[in-house]
Formats: structure tokens, C-alpha cells, sequence
């Protein structure tokens, strides 16, 4: 009797150790999947405007917002707007000093950004003063 006993527990001791490393690989492959998702870039480009908004902000995670007025458009609207998201402090400081000037944003569309990447899913890497 005690020896069928101890194979239980052997057996049951290794179905728990299998179960757990079963979980853990899982969770490690949806991990990874759900970075993969969050990061995947949808598109690139450029957007060329005027730049009339940069700050800083966020409760939790600081991050770096800012608005274009894009140039062909003669009215101010929503429709005329671009909010984006600076990906790094270097790019934010550039955009300061370029505050109110006409500026070519290269941006990377990101499907679903983390908080800490910003509010928006443009989040803009490089910024030049634009001649156009």
C-alpha cells in the first residue's frame, strides 16, 4: 500500500511539474506574440505642416504629444490637424526649438502602442525644418 502511494505521489509530483512548465512556456509564447502585436508597424512616412503644439505629458507614463497643422490646408479643422507622439527626449527637444515652424515628421504607425509610447499610434522618430 505505501508503495502504491509513493508512485502517486511521484506521479502527481510530475504532472504538476510538467502542468507548470506547460503554463510557463505558454505564457512566454503569448508574451512575446502580444509585444509582437503591439509593436508591429502598420506604416512609415512623412507628414509636412506646421508645428503648433509640443508638450509633455501623462499621469503614469510621460510622454511626448504634439500637433501639425498640415500644410495645404487653408482653414484650421480637426481634418487639418495631425496628433502624433515624439518617440525619445532628443526628438522632443528638436521639436521645441522648431515650435511654430514648418517641419517634415517622419513617422512609423505602430497597430496598438504601448501607454509608454505615447497617446497616438504616430510615433514620430526623426523631424527637419521643411523648405516646401
Amino acid at each position: 500500500m505505501s508503495i502504491q502511494l509513493d508512485q502517486a505521489k511521484q506521479k502527481a509530483g510530475r504532472f504538476a511539474r510538467r502542468t507548470l512548465w506547460v503554463i510557463l512556456a505558454l505564457f512566454l509564447v503569448l508574451g512575446i506574440g502580444y509585444y509582437f502585436y503591439r509593436t508591429y508597424e502598420v506604416s512609415d512616412g512623412a507628414r509636412v505642416g506646421t508645428l503648433f503644439k509640443i508638450s509633455r505629458k501623462g499621469i503614469v507614463f510621460k510622454t511626448y504629444e504634439g500637433q501639425l497643422h498640415l500644410a495645404g490646408s487653408a482653414v484650421w479643422t480637426e481634418a487639418s490637424t495631425w496628433n502624433f507622439s515624439a518617440s525619445s527626449g532628443a526628438v522632443y527637444d528638436e521639436l521645441q526649438k522648431l515650435d511654430g515652424q514648418r517641419v517634415k515628421c517622419y513617422y512609423r504607425e505602430l497597430v496598438n502602442p504601448f501607454p509608454w509610447q505615447g497617446d497616438t499610434r504616430y510615433l514620430v522618430y526623426k523631424v527637419e525644418v521643411s523648405g516646401q
